[in-house]
């Protein structure tokens, strides 16, 4: 009797058992934190705009979003501690490397990088370009330090991680998010220093956050990461960049100074459709005849567009055009393809691709 009684004791126990549903284990989130304003202090709580960056650790970041244990098993490592204005190739390559070793590992389901937002679209757009993962990286940094009143950087913050945490955010490409918006590393630039509302894309965002629910509206048309020729492994020091601006009355000391620093290419920062003042146009062709890299972009603030063969034969002058990249944008995408290519019809396809 009493070992018919035990056994129907564990066949109830082991319908009880099977009666409660499995509890699927939290994604795994690892913040890979640089500094930035997202890490910043200020002197009081009615300072947005004058503080001190980096200067909050992201242990401490975590810890004070304590229903991120809700969304996600988050971990953090402080890669760099600047701000963004001091970033380097260096940083990036550095950066990039990390990234790309802890998305091949079983146990890490997404990244967030924590930046400064003065240059945080070029870092969002460089490993758009080298990291070959379909899981998501999310780029976020807040436009006031978290001592200021409506800071906006533990908002961001949280909602990066639920993106990075989400299954729809897969083969998206990087992702920026910031102020409730979900917008292409490629696309997205910084269009004001003093508001939350800074960071658009002259196309339109991919989707938005609310209340920790992704909700997406386009897919990015360009390659990137899973589907990119570069490989960030197979980098260990960008090519020599830099970047000219175009105004009235320009000459061509920038452009000749750069060459003669090295300069592998140099993206002409032009006014409207990528116009060359006809000041600058001898020089540029002298140096492309010397194997300088010449890419035509614009400075227009909410999205230029570059025409090939408008404004300047680049045919004749074997120049490229950098199609709607900014000129910061545009020197990421060329430091990173001068490692595989100098040929410019190469470098013209590239800037159609990407």
């Amino acid at each position: 009797m009493l070992n018919r009684f035990l056994s129907r004791c564990l066949l109830v126990a082991a319908a009880c058992v099977a009666a409660v549903p499995a509890f699927a284990a939290k994604p795994n989130v690892v913040i890979l934190a640089t500094g930035g304003t997202i890490a910043g202090a200020g002197a009081d709580a009615a300072k947005s705009a004058t503080y001190q960056a980096a200067k909050v650790p992201v242990d401490k970041l975590i810890a004070g979003i304590p229903t991120l244990a809700d969304v996600a098993e988050v971990r953090g490592e402080q890669v760099f501690q600047i701000a963004s204005e001091s970033f380097t190739n260096e940083h990036l390559v550095t950066l990039g490397k990390r990234v790309a070793a802890l998305v091949k590992q079983g146990d890490v389901d997404g990244i967030v990088v924590t930046h400064g937002t003065d240059t945080l679209e070029e870092t969002a757009y460089f490993l758009n370009l080298v990291v070959r993962t379909d899981k998501p990286i999310v780029v976020v940094g807040s436009m006031r330090p978290g001592t200021a009143m409506s800071a906006d950087g533990l908002l961001n913050l949280f909602n990066a991680v639920g993106v990075a945490a989400s299954k729809d955010a897969r083969s998206k490409g990087v992702i920026v998010a910031m102020n409730d918006e979900l917008n292409s590393g490629r696309d997205v630039s910084k269009m004001i220093n003093i508001q939350t509302g800074a960071f658009k894309s002259p196309w339109g965002p991919l989707g938005m956050v609310v209340e920790g629910k992704n909700y997406w509206f386009r897919l990015p048309a360009k390659r990137h990461t899973a589907n990119s020729e570069f490989d960030i492994e197979k980098i260990d020091a960008l090519a020599p960049v830099e970047i000219a601006y175009g105004y009235g009355n320009t000459g061509d000391t920038a452009y000749r100074a750069f060459a003669d620093k090295g300069a592998k290419a140099i993206i002409h920062a032009g006014t409207g459709n990528g116009s060359v003042s006809n000041r600058v146009v001898p020089a540029l062709r002298e140096l492309r005849g010397k194997g300088v890299q010449i890419i035509r972009s614009s400075h227009v603030n909410a999205g230029g567009f570059v025409l090939r063969n408008a404004e300047q034969p680049d045919d004749q002058y074997d120049w490229v055009v950098a199609h709607d990249l900014n000129p910061q944008k545009a020197r990421i995408l060329a430091a990173v393809a001068l490692t595989k290519t100098n040929d410019s019809k190469e470098l013209q396809r590239i800037f159609w691709e990407y």
